[in-house]
């Protein structure tokens, strides 16, 4: 099976009624709806997975579990408690979404959320341990240049700074080249897509062209992560 624009449709349908109706009631009575639609999530996952192993073979072999995350909501310490999440998200890095290193990730919202609020790709590291973090920006002191060129390769992406310092972080130089690489709490580069994206015949094909883009970013940080690993040793 292959992924396509009515699937696709679907998935984003299924989400927005989600959305409108946060009840543990209305998902109890569109379960089935939900199995369906977790199906060609799950196939989505699987292309992806193959397309960016293409050029990326560090994420060769992950499986679907590896890559997605459960619908249902912890809610134990949020003031919001609706039941489920009303996105879909698969997060494509070596290792598996829980290992710590940077990848690549779809993000589809059809009302927006908290957090990233639409569609999106997005590539990077997010709320990185403090030892990855500091490696990062260690990283960044030794190959700052490269890294920047990294992003300014990824044409139609942008850096994220929603979650950066106001100064400098302790222990490293204020008067560096790349002071403002260093302020970063997360290194995250965003595409916003719309509807149209999304369904395309070619939508999976276009999506791994644009993460491409952003291979060079993610060796680098990639590399930041594997040393603090090494040193963990």
């Amino acid at each position: 099976m292959v992924i396509r624009p009515a699937d696709m449709e679907e998935i984003v349908g299924f989400f927005r009624r989600l959305d409108e109706n946060n009840t543990r009631e209305w998902f109890d009575a569109h379960r089935s709806e939900w199995t369906h639609v977790k199906a060609l999530a799950a196939k989505l996952t699987e292309e992806l997975i193959e397309g960016i192993a293409a050029f990326d073979p560090t994420v060769r072999g992950l499986r679907v579990q590896d890559c997605t995350y459960r619908i249902a909501r912890d809610t134990r310490f949020s003031n919001d408690k609706s039941p489920y999440k009303n996105w879909l998200g698969i997060f494509v890095a070596p290792k598996g979404k829980k290992s710590g290193y940077a990848g690549y990730y779809l993000h589809i919202a059809p009302k927006g959320d908290r957090m990233i609020g639409e569609h999106m790709l997005i590539s990077g590291i997010y709320c990185p341990e403090p030892l990855l973090l500091r490696s990062v920006r260690e990283e960044i002191l030794d190959n700052g240049t490269e890294l920047q060129k990294a992003i300014d390769a990824a044409k139609g992406f942008r850096l994220n700074t929603d979650n950066k310092l106001k100064r400098v972080p302790t222990g490293f130089p204020a008067d560096c080249e790349h002071a403002e690489l260093l302020k970063h709490k997360d290194w995250c580069i965003e595409k916003p897509i719309d509807e149209s994206f999304l369904y395309a015949e070619d939508f999976v094909e276009r999506a791994v062209q644009e993460f491409r883009k952003t291979h060079g970013f993610i060796e680098i940080i990639n590399r930041a992560v594997q040393y603090a690993y090494e040193e963990m040793m």
